[in-house]
């Protein structure tokens, strides 16, 4: 399903689904069952328990009604997937880490400190550290996350 879209539409829906997913919480098993088979077409699994179907339904409710993930983040699960079937080690850090030559610049007791992303690490005063948080604390002298210190997050793919 594609990403979800912000307009006047969405916001007419919200209501409608607030009350669905409101709902869930109150519903017997077996017309969690029955949402579950109109939802996804098939039954769902006997082992599953109730907190977990509704969940489950909760986030299909409104990815139906919103649009699902990225095509290219649920190519990237179902590589994992694949590779977790097979027994191969995921490695997910490299999603994770900004680009090669990505600067970040913190302003710390007036001081302007810039670190810039290796390939196998972070370049900061001329030298080479594992992590940002390794030199949060040698900019600060108390353990800190460094991507807290640094203002960093993970963007969504473009």
């Amino acid at each position: 399903m594609p990403p979800r879209k912000l307009n006047a539409e969405n916001t007419m829906r919200q209501p409608k689904i607030d009350r669905q997913l409101v709902q869930l919480a109150t519903m017997k098993r077996q017309e969690l069952q029955s949402l579950w088979q109109k939802l996804f077409g098939r039954q769902p699994s006997s082992r599953l328990h109730r907190e977990t179907l509704v969940l489950i339904l909760g986030y299909r409710i409104q990815e139906k009604a919103y649009g699902g993930l990225k095509e290219s983040l649920a190519r990237k699960l179902r590589e994992f997937a694949e590779d977790s079937s097979t027994g191969r080690k995921i490695v997910v850090k490299s999603m994770l880490r900004p680009k090669i030559g990505t600067r970040f610049i913190r302003e710390w007791k007036a001081r302007l400190h810039e670190v810039t992303v290796l390939e196998n690490g972070y370049e900061y005063d001329n030298r080479t550290y594992r992590s940002l948080s390794e030199i949060a604390h040698l900019i600060t002298g108390t353990k800190w996350s460094g991507p807290a210190f640094f203002g960093t997050s993970v963007l969504p793919e473009r």
